[in-house]
């Protein structure tokens, strides 16, 4: 069983069930004396609606839980309730969250019997042969990598077992038929085609865990079964791959993915995007694979992952970071490419302060707007997580997740903390999430406004404003963790009363900072920057209703034709960005606007890399193929 931490139309892909389920069929002895089925959850359901879905049909005997953060409490719940259906079966966890928690887990959730220790492909398997040979399950011994309860409840955890070191090992969830990948009209049942070309991490910084893989050796998949993976989403017609590596563009076999990648959409017209988690450090590699994919019009969102500018907090997350030159060398070369990128940064790292963040913040938005700023969460088995006295950390669990939120620590206190958790909210809603897209440079440029200014404004204007949009957001932003983040991006992209309210804001409280003669400018600036948001057409909204579709190399959009504004904004905008003197004068012009059809899964998530696939652009900025073929493009990033 798995849930995402989304509630969106679409499902989020449940690979790690499909690996223990393709592994475990691997032995002929488990696949004909069982019968393995997996049930995945959107975020957002009940724990009733669960349990119904679950056991309406029957109970099964094992039921194996793959447990993060987000909904290890649901879980402990439907284990509770799998022991009264059925006493003797066995409950299963598994997953960063849980593994070598075994104490923990079994004092919070007595009725789990087992937690996986590490990588859970073989242990599992192995587990359910001993259940097969029936072997007690308190007497779990033999088999490495788990912890279990003995039959006076100790507990017992059995020794480490190596990484997995040849990946082929693995069977492929994709090319066995362990997934589902179509729904009941045989359309892609997901909202995104996850994969896995490596597993490992060489890195240890201080906040991560990466499945117990940190400071590992990286080991790949064999590129014959990549190829043939990525040949089954080119005939389902999949938009986007997310290649859930450590570092991709690390390792030369990158290149030869993305090559694969490329050649499996000239075959079939898909996948048009890759979404990854970029190396930090870049390589050559990582250079021959951003031409690469501009040449083919391939698209993705270029990570900057510096998470901190500060020296201080970089030390104690021993963590080597680029060079200040090198990134800004870096953001500039993929402009000149005529590529976006985006950075991350982490609020609350030890050594950091509201001063060394908010510095670091407004020198990154000069070469990019869209930051992802994320809440330091102290996560098992992290180096933070073991050394929270050494640093000061003071914490809370989270009210509907299993997280720990740092409150205060030797370089921020709670005041600060509080003070911050608001910035970030709004930057994570309207910046990050793109929201707000085009008005940053000419604001910083033509007013000297940076960006974490104009979203101080607006967290200030919303916190005082008597409006019903207002309230609403206060309501949302004053929800500890992703729920209410979730309830204010869809609201801002969904919901007809945003824009009203946004209207309202930019009169009242950004305008009066503006000189006379640039307030015509950056008026129409941001009317084009709500106008390009995405068309939304769910929960029976009529936007876009009047737009006719055009196709464009298989993809549908939505278009607004001759669009007409008094300044030429795209080409401003674009001007500004690059840090170059564009003619700023009034010339009546118009374009035809294009949005690409199918947003409302990405804009009722908090995934901002899959939002901006569908942020209105003119023609010519949509992505050009090798032989002039247009693809779909992105917004900025």
């Amino acid at each position: 069983m798995q849930q995402g931490v989304w509630e969106m139309p679409l499902e989020s892909m449940p690979l790690a069930a499909g690996y223990l389920k393709a592994s475990a069929n691997a032995d002929d002895e488990i696949r004909n004396g069982m019968d393995i089925e997996i049930r995945n959850f959107r975020g957002g359901v009940t724990n009733a609606h669960m349990a119904n879905a679950l056991f309406t049909e029957g109970v099964p005997d094992i039921i194996a839980f793959s447990v993060l953060g987000w909904n290890v409490n649901a879980f402990g719940a439907l284990a509770a309730t799998f022991k009264q259906l059925n006493p003797d079966g066995w409950v299963v966890f598994g997953g960063n969250h849980v593994t070598s928690q075994g104490n923990r887990v079994f004092r919070m959730f007595p009725e789990v019997d087992v937690v996986i220790n590490g990588e859970g492909e073989l242990t599992f398997r192995e587990l359910l042969s001993a259940y097969l040979a029936g072997t007690s399950k308190h007497d779990l011994g033999a088999i490495p990598g788990l912890s279990y309860q003995s039959a006076d409840r100790t507990v017992v955890t059995t020794e480490e077992r190596d990484r997995i070191d040849d990946l082929e090992v693995i069977p492929s969830p994709f090319l066995t038929g362990a997934l589902d990948l179509t729904d009941a009209d045989g359309r892609f049942r997901y909202d995104v085609a996850l994969m896995e070309t490596n597993r490992g991490c060489p890195y240890k910084c201080s906040f991560c865990y990466w499945g117990g893989a940190t400071g590992q050796k990286v080991r790949a998949f064999p590129m014959d079964r990549l190829r043939a993976e990525l040949e089954v989403f080119g005939k389902l017609g999949v938009h986007t791959v997310v290649a859930c590596d450590a570092n991709f563009g690390m390792l030369p076999a990158d290149y030869d993915f993305v090559e694969a990648l490329i050649q499996t959409r000239e075959k079939y017209g898909f996948p048009r995007a890759l979404e990854t988690s970029w190396a930090k450090n870049k390589s050559k590699t990582f250079y021959r694979i951003v031409r690469l994919m501009k040449e083919a019009g391939m698209k993705s969102s270029f990570t900057l992952a510096l998470q901190t500018l500060n020296d201080s907090a970089l030390v104690k997350m021993r963590r080597r970071n680029m060079k200040v030159n090198d990134w800004e060398d870096l953001t500039t070369w993929l402009a000149g490419e005529g590529l976006d990128c985006y950075a991350e940064l982490i609020w609350g790292a030890p050594g950091e302060t509201i001063e060394s963040f908010m510095d670091g913040y407004d020198r990154l938005a000069e070469h990019m707007s869209r930051i992802a700023v994320y809440p330091m969460l102290l996560l098992p088995n992290t180096d933070y997580f073991e050394k929270k006295e050494q640093f000061g950390i003071k914490s809370v669990r989270g009210d509907h997740d299993d997280f720990e939120y740092i409150l205060a620590h030797e370089t921020m206190t709670f005041a600060e903390n509080q003070h911050m958790q608001k910035f970030l909210f709004w930057a994570r809603v309207i910046a990050e999430n793109a929201v707000l897209r085009h008005i940053w440079a000419p604001l910083r440029r033509l007013a000297g406004l940076p960006q974490s200014k104009v979203l101080l404004n607006l967290e200030g204007w919303i916190a005082a404003a008597d409006d019903p949009a207002a309230d609403f957001l206060r309501g949302a932003q004053a929800k500890l963790g992703t729920d209410g983040l979730g309830e204010a991006i869809k609201f801002m992209f969904t919901d007809p009363d945003a824009e009203r309210m946004l209207n309202r804001w930019w009169a009242e409280s950004v305008r009066p900072l503006l000189s006379a003669d640039r307030v015509a400018l950056l008026d129409e600036v941001f009317w084009y920057d709500l106008l390009t948001r995405p068309v939304y057409r769910g929960d029976g909204a009529a936007d876009g209703a009047e737009l006719e579709i055009e196709s464009v190399h298989g993809d549908d959009y939505y278009v607004r034709r001759a669009v007409a504004m008094r300044h030429d904004i795209p080409a401003i905008v674009a001007g500004l960005r690059a840090g170059q003197d564009p003619d700023l004068s009034a010339r009546d012009c118009a374009v035809d606007l294009y949005y690409r059809v199918g947003s409302e899964s990405a804009v009722t998530s908090t995934n901002h890399e899959i939002v901006v696939h569908y942020m209105g652009l003119p023609r010519h900025e949509l992505a050009q193929g090798p032989t002039g073929r247009t693809f779909s493009g992105h917004g900025q990033g």
